[in-house]
């Protein structure tokens, strides 16, 4: 079976194929394709995975292009994990929007929707193309604002485009554990969209244990988004929020923190693996440690701001080991092998959700067999979560009919529509300082 990763120059492909290491079931990837824009990162991600495959046999072979079309031809899966502007776009949209005193957080608020009217165009080619190059192929996304990223792919690919991301399933593990189940026998119930998500429930051996846990004050401050959002905030929810949705919850708190922050994230992750791919120019270097030890710092300073904003401490040791790509390999045997599983995926909604349309892309557990991914039907979300996610749907459609149309007037209104985003002023002025830093929003008129 042949993979190919876009963005395969960037910093987490090797979690993606260490998985693939640890995979021995027949039907598995034999092939990995990268491609990348930047030659230089393709060679450096590549001696990473030579290291990696060195003890391992029959481990999956690795070629390397930045010919496009030459990745996808024959593909049977291709996950896409680009970063269109690289890391200095990402810290670029942090500073425009931090100068309006607005969040620039990459998937929330101005941030997100900066990255989305430069992505999306981007990522609906990509789409043409396999259609037209692979059409057989299944894709998973992982490129963010991966829920808006997904439902512009499946304006061309439909149902063979699956989004994914490791924030609800380390989330439903977290929990788990602090209640002393085990996470694989755990019916986690969550919804929403990408980044905007609730857990309502999680049930074992048929009981929901979600009540335990809210009606515990001890259990609750003992993981991290208990930490993160505070007990008493979370009784009042009767619901445990995704970690991104802190952005909302404490935004005024979160924007003065990174305000205050000597650097971006965009520009700590910029500046660091800057630092890696320099240091894989040597050819001495030692490609795998080199990249370990980049990758730890990288996962213990996530959403520092937020953390220390809220008093939430370090971050555990069990936290930092991935999973994007553990969610991906599962999707892949599941599909390839009619291995059924259930997930949490970002899919078309299919009435999902009645407070949504059917071709919008919301974030579910999913049924997940040889014919893609099925939602599962959920009960309505309280009226404060279902405003927020017709809130954020709304602007995700702006920004694709802007990048659809060109219209700068939907740019606008995707950023006014935003709840982060407070004036109409203020969009205007941030769809200019984007236009003026980012060559590619040049189709905005």
């Amino acid at each position: 079976m042949r993979l190919t990763i876009l963005g395969g120059g960037g910093f987490r492909v090797p979690l993606v194929y260490g998985a693939l290491l640890g995979d021995r079931g027949e039907g598995r990837v034999s092939h990995v394709v990268l491609h990348d824009l930047d030659a230089d990162r393709l060679t450096a991600v590549t001696r990473v995975l030579a290291e990696q495959a060195a003890k391992v046999p029959d481990a999956p072979e690795v070629t390397a292009t930045t010919d496009l079309d030459e990745a996808l031809r024959g593909a049977d899966f291709v996950f896409s994990a680009i970063r269109v502007g690289g890391l200095q776009g990402r810290a670029d949209d942090e500073r425009v929007a931090l100068a309006e005193g607005v969040l620039g957080q990459e998937t929330v608020g101005a941030g997100g929707i900066a990255y989305g009217l430069r992505t999306v165009p981007v990522a609906v080619d990509i789409a043409r193309r396999v259609a037209r190059l692979a059409p057989d192929a299944w894709v998973i996304n992982f490129t963010n604002p991966a829920g808006l990223v997904t439902e512009a792919m499946s304006r061309h690919l439909g149902d063979r485009v699956i989004g994914i991301c490791d924030s609800p399933v380390g989330l439903g593990r977290r929990i788990a554990r602090v209640l002393g189940a085990d996470p694989d026998r755990a019916w986690i119930d969550y919804v929403g969209l990408n980044h905007l998500g609730w857990v309502r429930g999680l049930r074992v051996a048929g009981r929901d244990e979600l009540p335990r846990l809210l009606a515990d004050p001890a259990l609750l401050g003992s993981f991290e988004e208990g930490r993160l959002f505070g007990p008493e905030w979370l009784r009042s929810l009767g619901a445990v929020p995704n970690e991104y949705l802190h952005y909302y919850y404490f935004n005024r708190e979160t924007v003065r923190a990174y305000q205050e922050a000597d650097r971006t994230r965009g520009a700590f992750l910029r500046d660091q693996q800057a630092g890696f791919y320099d240091a894989m120019r040597r050819p001495d270097a030692p490609a795998l440690a080199t990249w370990d030890r980049t990758r730890a710092e990288r996962e213990a300073t996530y959403m520092a701001e937020n953390r220390e904003s809220a008093g939430a401490g370090e971050r555990e040791a069990d936290d930092l080991s991935g999973g994007y790509e553990k969610v991906a390999l599962a999707l892949m045997r599941a599909v390839a092998r009619d291995e059924r599983a259930t997930l949490i995926l970002n899919v078309r909604n299919r009435g999902t959700l009645s407070a949504l349309d059917p071709d919008a892309v919301i974030e579910v557990p999913c049924l997940v067999d040889a014919n893609g991914a099925h939602p599962v039907a959920v009960d309505p979300l309280p009226d404060h979560a279902t405003g927020l996610v017709c809130a954020v749907k709304a602007v995700e459609r702006e920004i694709l009919t802007a990048a659809e149309n060109g219209s700068r007037a939907a740019a606008v209104r995707a950023f006014a529509l935003h709840p982060l985003v407070d004036s109409v002023n203020v969009a205007h002025r941030l769809v200019d300082g984007y236009a003026a830093v980012h060559p590619g929003l040049a189709y905005l008129r």
